[in-house]
């Protein structure tokens, strides 16, 4: 089962990049405009994609040019993974990635996936996967999940109708937070001139938030929109994940799609810890050499966390004392290392490295 999903990383310069020829003598041009994940659209950038195994392990990582939408970058993983040789994979996309193009194309040489859908896009197939009767099975604390299967013969499609306490009650009081804010501006629309009426009712209207949950009356006013509130509460804490396979368990189809967490956490500790960012290259080869450097280093954290079962935060405040003692006496020169706590021994051993040495150097005066 291999995860994939992107993330962008800017670059303070002015323009993106006209093509320029790279060490194997090929046009490039990576740093370019693009949708931008950093909240930076002002800056020229690049998209990093990353693909994971179920254990959390990265395998391969990508550089893209910054104009690279998600959709269009499913073909190129899918034929560089290939060459693995792999048996059968299943790839667990998000979201962003769904199109009809990219559920064809894992399927190709027995190949599967496990994909996101949007809830709020009215497909047909979505309100009928939502709409399906059944039980929610347990599959950990506070998370459940059912089966939705939507049509028949070839054209069935398999969807898991997930359900997750904690998300259902924050999206419940982030409602109640918007609606009092809508209330408040409807008292304030009530209390302006006509000139400057028009334009808060159209700013009002066409906010990205508390639009959805208005309406316009015949009479031009706003008012709240009862049904709308009753359809977002009937989304609160779900999500809507599809899947080709049908051999897998609803466990494994719900497990492996929270495995993107893993992803985002990556990337997170990608442009914090290893120092993705500030990048200063122009070159292609070098930009791509700087990201699979740091690549390399979130493997090593990955590792580390999967065989000590601590964050990599944890580890680091665990080993930081440990430190190498140079004591200069008149008969000589000792370097010597501080003692290990058994904690600090634990963490050697389970990453399979040997303990530091207590007595690193000896020099006779």
């Amino acid at each position: 089962m291999i995860c994939f999903d992107t993330t962008t990383a800017y670059f303070e310069i002015e323009d993106s990049d006209e093509e320029h020829e790279d060490d194997d003598g090929g046009l490039t041009a990576l740093r370019q405009y693009g949708h931008n994940k950093d909240h930076r659209p002002d800056l020229p950038q690049v998209v990093i994609g990353m693909a994971v195994t179920k254990e959390g392990i990265p395998v391969r990582c990508w550089v893209f040019s910054g104009e690279t939408s998600d959709m269009a970058l499913v073909d190129q993983v899918k034929k560089d993974l290939n060459g693995w040789r792999l048996g059968r994979v299943i790839r667990v996309m998000d979201r962003g990635f769904f199109s009809e193009e990219n559920c064809v194309k894992p399927q190709s040489g027995g190949g599967h996936y496990i994909i996101g859908e949007k809830m709020r896009s009215g497909k047909p197939e979505v309100e009928a996967a939502l709409s399906k009767r059944g039980r929610y099975t347990q599959i950990k604390e506070g998370l459940f999940a059912k089966e939705a299967l939507v049509g028949d013969g070839e054209r069935r499609k398999r969807f898991a109708v997930v359900f997750n306490h904690k998300e259902a009650a924050r999206d419940r009081l982030t409602r109640e937070r918007h609606l009092k804010t809508i209330a408040e501006r409807l008292a304030e629309l009530a209390a302006m001139k006509s000139k400057e009426h028009t334009k808060a009712v159209c700013s009002l209207a066409a906010h990205p938030v508390y639009g959805r949950y208005l309406k316009t009356l015949a009479d031009g006013t706003l008012a709240v929109n009862r049904k709308k509130i009753a359809a977002e509460e009937r989304l609160d804490g779900k999500y809507i994940i599809k899947t080709s396979d049908d051999t897998l368990s609803l466990s494994d189809i719900v497990l492996g799609y929270k495995q993107l967490s893993d992803i985002e956490r990556g990337f997170r500790i990608l442009k914090s810890e290893p120092g993705l960012r500030p990048m200063y290259h122009r070159k292609a080869d070098r930009i791509r050499a700087h990201v699979l450097i740091c690549w390399l280093a979130l493997l090593m954290v990955r590792i580390a966390e999967n065989e000590t079962g601590l964050t990599w935060f944890a580890i680091r405040r665990l080993l930081k004392p440990i430190s190498l003692v140079t004591l200069q006496l008149p008969e000589g020169t000792v370097r010597q290392a501080s003692v290990l706590s058994p904690e600090m021994e634990r963490v050697f051993l389970d990453c399979q490295l040997k303990l530091p040495q207590k007595l690193v150097q000896i020099q006779p005066s």
